[in-house]
Parts: C-alpha cells; structure tokens; sequence
C-alpha cells in the first residue's frame, strides 16, 4: 500500500489544484490549527468546495478576528493540551448530532524549549500526539455517523529524527533535545493514522498521515533562530523564504494541498492508512533507522521511514496513548 500510484499531481500543487471539481456541499469538516499558515488554507479550501468548516482554538477571539472574512466557519474553544477541555469539546460537537466528515489534525508545535503540561508529559509528544489522539476517538460517534469519514494527521518528514520511545515518552530519563522529541511526535502521528485507520475502516473511517512540505510563513518555525534556518536552505541571505517545490520548500498554498487531497480525493477511495507527501502516497524509505544529522533541506521525495509505518508499533502506540490518557 506504501506506494506511488501517480496521482497527476506535483510538488508545486496547490490546495485550489487538488480541490478543483470536489464538491463538499453538506459536509462537515473540523480542522485543528485551522487559523494560520497551513490550517487556515485547509480550512479556505475545503469551505471553497461548499463544506461547513468547525476550527478549534485555544485563543478564539484571535481565530475569529483571523477567519472573519470566511462565512461557513465557525470558531469553538479547545486546548490539545487540557483534557478536560478536548473533552468539552468534542461534548458540544456531538451534542449537536451532526455527522463528521473530514477531521483534520494540523495544529501542532516544533523544536521548542522542553515544556511539560499540567500532567507532566513533554509538550511535543501532548500536542502533536496525545491531543489529537485524545480528540480523534472521542469525536468517533460523529466520524461513524457519515458514513464514509477522513481522518488526516499532519506530520513532517521530521519523523526521520526519531522512532517512539516507548520507554521513555515523555523524557524523564533520557536526555531532551527539541528536534528529536519533535520527531517523536511526528513518527507518532503517522503511527497514530496507520492504527486508526486499521481498526475503523470496518466503520467507514480511513486515515491517513501527511507530510506537507517545509513551509517559512508559518508560526511553526518561531523556536528555529534565523541563522540555522540560512544555514539549512530554508531562508535566503535576506531571512526570505526560500520557494522551491522540487526541494519541498512550499507556499502555505502549496503546502495545503497534500492534506486537502487525502482529506477529499476519490482518487483515494478505498485507501488508508498510509503517508503521503507531494500529493501522492509516499514510498517506503530503505533504511530503517533515525536520521539525527543536522536540519537541512531534504532535496526531492523523502519517503517514510519503516518504523513510522510499522504495524507493530502503531499497535503499541495506541496502547501507550490509552494508558496515558488514563492516568490523566
């Protein structure tokens, strides 16, 4: 399944390119980071095709001052890392009865200072992973009910810099650096797709992991000083994004499209459970083990790695993730 199939796509995509045609009227669609950079042109594109688009936001009044201009978009509170308030959430939007069609998972964080939330866990590993998993299988009943539901988790080709550490999460042992417990998380969310979309595809769910492209006009790069990213390729000598599709350095437009494509494409019916990049399924990478080499521009298709694919280990995330969560 971990194969190109050619979609007719490029690197240089856009949202708009791959959305061309679908139509979503009378569909519900929830997009986490739905507000800025990736997510609010998920959020743009997938209302452009007629769907009614939910963003959840831990600042509201700042997400409805930036989705004013966008009518069919509705703004409700939520905090991946308060359990309480995941829950709240996905409360309110079951309590409306209404069924789910596309969930997006985009929000995220990147290389930051070690964090830890109110439970102790990493805050890479809480967000990126454990909030979305946490909102996921409570907003099942609502993904169930269409009938025919796409999950999307957003990930990064910066799963190469690390594996699940399955002993050791949430750093309490091992040493902490920004990147690979980024990548944990990242590896986590492909893991995360592989496993959801084994055990509710039965139920009309497919899921799927993408890895959008590097993209600079975004908030994910705040923790990444200037100097390392001139030194990486992503930036010019003036501190400018650098845009070029064939090394993945996307426009928030570009980069949009691999998600809005696994979350609406016929051309993945029948699909699932996979991780895709350049708006087509990945191939698998050769080598099985973390790249923890410097932060650099990954020049053409990068792939996935085997352990972020593996079915063991997603089986064994999910497992970890439910005895998290319990503890909280």
């Amino acid at each position: 399944m971990q194969t190109p199939m050619g979609s007719g796509f490029t690197a240089a995509s856009t949202a708009d390119d791959v959305i061309e045609g679908i139509d979503l009227r009378g569909k519900v669609a929830i997009v986490t980071g739905g507000y800025s950079g990736l997510g609010k042109e998920t959020v743009r594109a997938l209302r452009s095709a007629g769907a009614d688009v939910l963003v959840p936001a831990r600042d509201v009044a700042r997400a409805s001052a930036e989705l004013a201009d966008l009518d069919r978009v509705a703004v409700d509170e939520l905090d991946l890392l308060d359990p309480a308030s995941i829950d709240a959430f996905a409360d309110r939007f079951l309590a409306t009865g209404r069924p789910l069609h596309i969930l997006v998972n985009s929000a995220g964080i990147m290389a930051n200072p070690l964090t830890r939330d109110a439970r102790g866990y990493e805050s890479q590993f809480a967000t990126n992973h454990l909030g979305h998993f946490q909102l996921t299988r409570r907003l099942l009943p609502a993904l169930r009910r269409a009938d025919g539901a796409r999950v999307v988790a957003v990930s990064s080709r910066g799963h190469r810099y690390s594996a699940v550490d399955f002993g050791d999460p949430n750093f309490e042992h091992r040493e902490y650096t920004p990147w690979s417990a980024y990548g944990q998380s990242k590896t986590a969310n492909v893991l995360f797709a592989v496993e959801l979309d084994e055990r509710e595809r039965a139920n009309g769910i497919r899921a799927f992991a993408v890895h959008p492209g590097s993209i600079m006009d975004t908030n994910l790069s705040r923790f990444t000083d200037r100097e390392s990213l001139r030194n990486g390729g992503f930036l010019d000598e003036n501190d400018q994004p650098v845009i070029d599709p064939a090394r993945g350095l996307k426009t928030p437009e570009q980069g949009a499209a691999t998600q809005v494509w696994c979350a609406v494409s016929p051309q993945l019916d029948g699909f699932g459970g996979v991780y895709c990049e350049d708006v087509d399924i990945a191939p698998l990478r050769s080598s099985k083990e973390p790249d923890v080499g410097v932060v650099t521009v990954v020049r053409g298709t990068y792939g996935v790695l085997p352990y972020a694919v593996d079915r063991d280990n997603a089986r064994r995330l999910w497992k970890l993730s439910e005895e998290l969560l319990d503890r909280s």
